[in-house]
């Protein structure tokens, strides 16, 4: 008779377990949109900037070129800096 009742408190546990992880990851996908959003407008802030600094008699597509190359060079160092911590953090456990 214990059986049937352990199987379903293992089941509920189950679906709360469940639950949790739906939870974490709709935070980590809405965090991610967020995020996105507050990139595009750095990124538009950033292109008026270079768009004041050097008007179009001017030559923008080098400086369009560096602005790409200093966010590739930043994106990839902190991308290598999370990367390590992670590594470090699973480690621990």
């Amino acid at each position: 008779m214990d059986q049937p009742q352990s199987k379903i408190e293992k089941l509920r546990e189950e679906g709360e377990n469940i639950k949790q992880a739906l939870r974490e990851q709709v935070f980590g996908y809405i965090l991610g949109a967020f995020g996105l959003v507050a990139g595009l407008a750095w990124n538009d802030a950033i292109r008026s900037l270079i768009e004041y600094l050097f008007p179009l008699s001017q030559n923008t597509l080098w400086a369009k070129f560096f602005y790409a190359f200093v966010i590739t060079a930043s994106v990839v160092l902190v991308g290598m800096y999370f990367s390590r911590l992670f590594k470090k953090g699973d480690e621990k456990l």
